[in-house]
């Protein structure tokens, strides 16, 4: 049997795995590191919890053991989908170059960027790295990847898969095309494998046990049932979860519980939390420091259940997970490969149940293609949906209930008679219905006088004589006591001169403009000033506007009847 003392490793490397308390590497280690330590690139498939990132760690340590990193120009590189990924690689670091001098930095998201700078700024032997988080501290000019001579891309279906290509082919062409490559994975479809050889240059493909297989010590089992009603469909999954966690006792020491969207995950662990369950979320949304605390608190048994994403699908190593309940069944069927390899790691016993509605029928059937094997059917729980088709009823009646109360402060039982207005309005529209058809008319006849209506106010008030009396009986240029500049009293002549003035103004502003409007409309000329423009091209447009004067009212073209002296 091959030892990790056959394979040429680093003394100093040794040492440390002994210390890890390995002897025997597994199959996927004794089969990559050989190649990977000539020099050669490799592609790497193996089942989870196989030791896939010892794999190209060990090789690295060594091939890196001599030779000294620059400023800002790291001598490796290892990209990963996701933070939690790339954190689990550097610790792996840690524990295997503790008696070496390399130094290494983690690059990821959440993080600030100061302290990042300061560990590039002094040079890395090794460099872990999200795609997004390395590009921006290139383009600010912190990073410089022409000095990489390893470079790694952990889970690289999932980083070709999820959008990531693009930014992969540029940071490729931004490092040594004399570079080693090695791509990792659990799953490799063809199309991904096709892409992989646009980086690699001729590879060692090293596949142990066929791929898009699960490890042989997970117990699986599908739980298939259908919802009394499709609203009722999320609440009663729950259900069945609770009831599955139940249903093992004991046995389950943790799990983690995946969930398709992130809304979701946060709804199950807080429907976990009120049923007295000790649950956590994770998920791509929250804080860098909030992930790491939940995974921490995961790995010391703090948090019993971990409702999370399929960002803790890949790659991370929690060797003493005892289930995995797929929430939501997998729309990718090698998320599922992915999933339940979280259980049953290191020759450890896992189970991994699945709960399927009817809608799930076209994923299942995806994922019993790929592991080329059915997955087994498990009975739901006795008594798991009793009680839970009423929490929709209820949530819909207290949200009801919310939003009666939110329109006018009454209650549910007043419907009654506010469902009876309607019919009295109708009758009292009918009225307006009918003095609709009168408004066009006297839109007709309203709508050209206001529009000069303000002008002629303004005339009105310079023409008006100083010491006219104001609407409240005082004199414009008299003494606010209700007495004239001369010391007489106003009292009861301002009330009649205003009410005097105010009928001769209200008839000039509007009557008469009416008027002239209509005897021009009809073609007369009855001699009146000319006020405004009518809807045609009246004769009036040959007159001249009458200045107001004592002469306004007579005609400016009329013709002198006097001789000349």
């Amino acid at each position: 049997m091959t030892k990790f003392s056959d394979l040429a490793l680093d003394p100093r490397v040794l040492k440390a795995v002994a210390e890890a308390g390995y002897e025997t590497p597994t199959p996927i280690q004794a089969q990559a590191i050989p190649h990977a330590l000539q020099g050669k690139d490799v592609l790497g498939i193996a089942q989870t919890g196989t030791g896939k990132t010892a794999s190209f760690v060990l090789p690295m340590v060594t091939l890196l053991g001599q030779g000294r990193a620059k400023a800002r120009m790291p001598r490796s590189l290892v990209l990963c989908p996701t933070r939690e990924l790339a954190a689990q690689v550097a610790e792996n670091f840690e524990t295997y170059a503790k008696y070496t001098k390399l130094t290494k930095a983690l690059l990821i998201g959440g993080v600030s960027f100061g302290e990042q700078d300061k560990l590039i700024d002094r040079g890395v032997d090794v460099l872990i790295a999200t795609p997004g988080r390395l590009l921006d501290h290139h383009e600010r000019g912190k990073l410089l990847l022409t000095g990489v001579q390893i470079m790694v891309v952990d889970e690289a279906d999932r980083m070709l898969d999820m959008g990531f290509i693009p930014d992969i082919e540029r940071i490729f062409s931004l490092t040594p095309f004399t570079r080693q490559t090695f791509f990792y994975s659990a799953t490799m479809a063809p199309e991904i494998e096709r892409i992989t050889n646009t980086f690699l240059s001729n590879a060692v493909k090293i596949e142990v046990a066929r791929q898009a297989t699960a490890s042989l010590t997970i117990e699986q089992k599908l739980i298939q049932f259908t919802p009394s009603r499709k609203d009722k469909s999320f609440a009663e999954k729950r259900a069945v979860l609770r009831a599955l966690i139940k249903a093992e006792g004991e046995t389950c020491t943790n799990a983690i519980i995946f969930c398709n969207r992130k809304m979701d995950v946060d709804v199950v662990s807080k429907s976990l939390k009120q049923h007295g369950f000790n649950a956590s979320p994770i998920h791509g949304d929250l804080d860098q420091s909030v992930r790491t605390k939940t995974l921490d608190g995961f790995r010391d048994g703090s948090v019993h259940l971990l409702v999370a994403s399929d960002v803790a699908a890949r790659g991370l190593d929690i060797p003493a997970v005892s289930h995995v309940f797929n929430f939501d069944v997998p729309s990718h069927p090698e998320d599922y490969v992915h999933r339940i390899g979280r259980t049953g790691r290191a020759g450890r016993l896992g189970k991994a149940y699945s709960i399927a509605v009817p809608s799930d029928d076209k994923y299942i059937n995806a994922i019993e293609s790929l592991v080329k094997q059915p997955i087994p059917r498990g009975e739901v729980p006795e008594g798991a949906l009793e009680g839970a088709s009423d929490v929709p009823e209820r949530a819909r009646e207290e949200r009801s209930s919310a939003s009666s109360r939110s329109r006018g402060g009454r209650g549910p039982r007043e419907r009654g008679p506010r469902e009876d207005k309607p019919v009295e309005a109708v009758v009292v529209a009918a009225p307006v219905v009918e003095a609709a058809a009168e408004q066009p008319a006297r839109i007709e006849q309203t709508a050209r006088p206001e529009r000069t209506e303000r002008p002629r106010r303004e005339d009105d008030r310079r023409a008006e004589p100083r010491g006219e009396q104001r609407s409240d009986g005082r004199s414009s240029e008299g003494r606010g006591d209700g007495r004239s500049n001369d010391g007489r009293s106003n009292e009861g002549r301002g009330e009649q001169r205003h009410e005097h003035r105010s009928e001769p103004r209200a008839d000039t502003r509007n009557e008469p403009r009416r008027d002239d409007r209509r005897d021009y409309r009809g073609g007369r000329d009855n001699g009146e000033r000319v006020v405004g423009m009518g809807d045609h091209m009246p004769d009036f447009l040959l007159r001249s506007f009458a200045i107001t004067t004592s002469t306004a009212d007579e005609p400016e073209d009329t013709p002198a009847t006097g001789t000349e002296g």
